[in-house]
């Protein structure tokens, strides 16, 4: 068999085809490529939606019911540098202390680790990328994400919508 231009063209086309096809199910996270589902998660304040809209500003709810995202450099608590701890603006459960918060440089407050039982995780497939969600432990409001380019100890970056935060000062 002799091997034509036409023929490396076609199958070079064919196996594109089927790679973008399998890396689009791994992005989207079918059940063959990421497994059976999950049950949802069970929270310990649960509210109606018309409970959530009246308890929260349209920001807050946006982001912490709705998996929304602030604008970059526009939350007053990317330039908290007081001691004190953030809290979910959902239900006021101590989520960081300002001791792990450090300036990443993307626009939102960023820590290097949670506070003990604060912050669950899960897998997020929108907008063609695999990254992994932070919520609230307690009331499952969506807070940001988590990377791994942060500082030591952890080298994570838990970057956070200030929105979806509360800050309470140390006492003094």
């Amino acid at each position: 068999m002799r091997i034509t231009r036409r023929f490396l063209l076609s199958g070079g086309t064919l196996t594109a085809a089927v790679a973008a096809v399998g890396g689009w199910r791994l992005l989207t996270g079918s059940a063959a490529a990421a497994g059976a589902p999950q049950a949802p998660e069970k929270f310990e304040v649960t509210l109606s939606d018309a409970e959530w809209r009246k308890k929260l500003t349209p920001a807050q709810y946006n982001v912490l019911r709705q998996e929304g995202t602030e604008r970059p450099f526009s939350s007053p608590l990317n330039n908290e540098h007081r001691k004190g701890t953030f809290a979910c603006a959902g239900c006021q459960l101590d989520l960081f202390s300002s001791s792990t918060k450090f300036d990443s440089g993307t626009g939102w407050p960023s820590f290097w680790a949670p506070l003990p039982n604060a912050v669950g995780q899960t897998r997020d497939v929108s907008f063609g990328m695999v990254r992994t969600a932070v919520h609230c432990h307690r009331c499952g409001g969506h807070l940001g994400h988590v990377f791994d380019d942060g500082p030591k100890p952890t080298g994570l970056r838990y970057c956070m919508n200030g929105v979806a935060m509360t800050f309470r000062p140390a006492a003094a």
